[in-house]
């Protein structure tokens, strides 16, 4: 995997040999980056990349000019691995791994605001339900926040039903979710 724009461009991110996790394609990544670029300015936004793994979508929205970026990631050995990527940038002033749960990070009640949100749950765990509805209710977003999650077309019934809004958009087997306040 590879950073696509940005001071960071070309630069490689190392990717956890886990079942644990789906990396998002760099196509798909390039897509959603694209529509970003022309809905937010990047200059100096504090992003969360909930569900991080690799932190791959976090990396770029910092290379693109972000000031802060915090991940959620749970598991060790792929935060362990989250930690190293930053590092290998050279990054870690920018950068603060929570190693938990998007569900526990999601109910905090001493939390940051963020100009931007992107959630890459596993495909097919529900708990992006419960995250969604806490990050909205809690006023984890700012003002003029977007939240962007990433869901299978497969799960797009209950996510329809869960998120009470229809994806904005299809990226092969993805659909993505866009979330306002």
């Amino acid at each position: 995997m590879r950073i696509i724009a940005g001071k960071f461009k070309g630069r490689t991110i190392k990717f956890p040999n886990s079942k644990l996790v789906r990396p998002t394609t760099d196509k798909t990544k390039e897509s959603i980056f694209n529509y970003l670029v022309h809905s937010i300015d990047f200059d100096g936004i504090k992003v969360c990349d909930i569900y991080a793994g690799s932190g791959s979508l976090g990396l770029e929205a910092l290379s693109r000019g972000a000031e802060v970026v915090h991940f959620v990631e749970k598991d060790f050995h792929v935060s362990k691995m989250l930690n190293e990527n930053i590092d290998s940038l050279d990054a870690g002033d920018s950068c603060k791994i929570f190693r938990m749960d998007a569900v526990r990070f999601s109910k905090t009640t001493d939390h940051e605001q963020y100009d931007l949100i992107l959630a890459d749950p596993p495909f097919f765990k529900n708990d992006i339900h419960s995250v969604v509805k806490n990050i909205l209710e809690k006023n984890f977003l700012n003002e003029d926040g977007l939240m962007l999650v990433e869901r299978s077309v497969q799960t797009k019934k209950e996510d329809q039903e869960a998120f009470n809004v229809e994806p904005f958009k299809r990226l092969g087997d993805s659909l993505i979710y866009q979330f306002k306040l």
